[in-house]
């Protein structure tokens, strides 16, 4: 009896729930562009327009550990909570890039670089330890912890990288919107198309997301002068927050994005995955269409 009580208190971390990632449909993308966007304008919004400048960071940084303390505190996919998080991550994200950068003055190449290691790093030691990626396996604590640790990195490296394409580059607003599509399209194509493994796929299009959204957000934001169509960073935010917010009230009236939606195999909400399950044995959950 002692040993099933030391037992308990200890796996806490390998516990499992109900997955907490939503499914990947169409509506996933278009709220994931829109937090984006957001994380871009409402950062400089707070940062530049408010004046907030360092503190900025500090504020965000507090809300976005207050809505991870409640997004790990639930026990399934509740979308308000997972997009609240989304979004502050986002702008979290934001504005480390843009710290290290405008105050202490270090180049988008070397942070671009530093993100795509660290990056990389975080999907090695997650998938040392847990032998697989796929966003459709978050039922434990430890998981859940990896895949939100990946989040905040995919939005630091596409803040640098999208940055550093459009500024340092030249490219521009819009020529850098077009290429990042241009990008996802492809990595769609491969996805459907050639069989690129689906958690490549995910993963690849989840980080240029990142710059795609920072490339509308810069695009719709910034003065005409700059190549811009001058809506303002406050405006910008304003619209995608409203769009974030009207989606977000659909999927929870339709609960089409729930797991398990899709597939109509959605797990009774008192049941539990099997053991074989979480250690990523024969995990069954690696394509987009569909999940077990």
């Amino acid at each position: 009896m002692l040993r099933s009580a030391i037992a308990s208190a200890t796996d806490w971390r390998t516990r499992p729930m109900l997955n907490k990632v939503p499914e990947i449909t169409i509506y996933f993308w278009i709220i994931k562009v829109l937090c984006t966007t957001v994380g871009e304008t409402f950062a400089d919004y707070l940062n530049v327009d408010l004046g907030f400048g360092t503190y900025t960071l500090y504020l965000v940084g507090v809300l976005t550990v207050a809505t991870l303390v409640v997004q790990f505190a639930t026990k399934r996919y509740i979308a308000p909570a997972y997009w609240v998080a989304v979004v502050l991550i986002s702008v979290f994200g934001t504005l480390i890039t843009d710290k290290l950068t405008d105050d202490f003055g270090v180049a988008l190449e070397i942070t671009t670089a530093i993100f795509t290691v660290v990056l990389a790093l975080v999907f090695l030691v997650w998938y040392l330890v847990e032998r697989t990626l796929s966003i459709h396996s978050i039922f434990t604590f430890r998981r859940e912890a990896f895949y939100w640790l990946a989040i905040l990195f995919t939005f630091a490296l596409g803040t640098a990288a999208g940055d550093l394409v459009a500024e340092k580059f030249n490219l521009g607003y819009l020529n850098s919107l077009i290429l990042f599509a241009g990008i996802i399209s492809v990595i769609a194509i491969a996805h459907f198309g050639l069989d690129l493994n689906a958690v490549t796929a995910f993963w690849g299009a989840y980080v240029i997301t990142r710059p795609l959204g920072a490339s509308i957000g810069d695009y719709m934001s910034q003065d005409t002068i700059d190549g811009g169509l001058g809506l303002g960073t406050d405006q910008t935010s304003f619209i995608f927050l409203l769009a974030i917010l009207a989606l977000v009230v659909y999927l929870v009236i339709t609960k089409t994005d729930e797991p398990g939606h899709i597939s109509g195999k959605a797990p009774p909400r008192e049941s539990r995955p099997s053991q074989a399950r979480i250690s990523g044995v024969n995990d069954p959950t690696m394509t987009f269409k569909e999940r077990s």
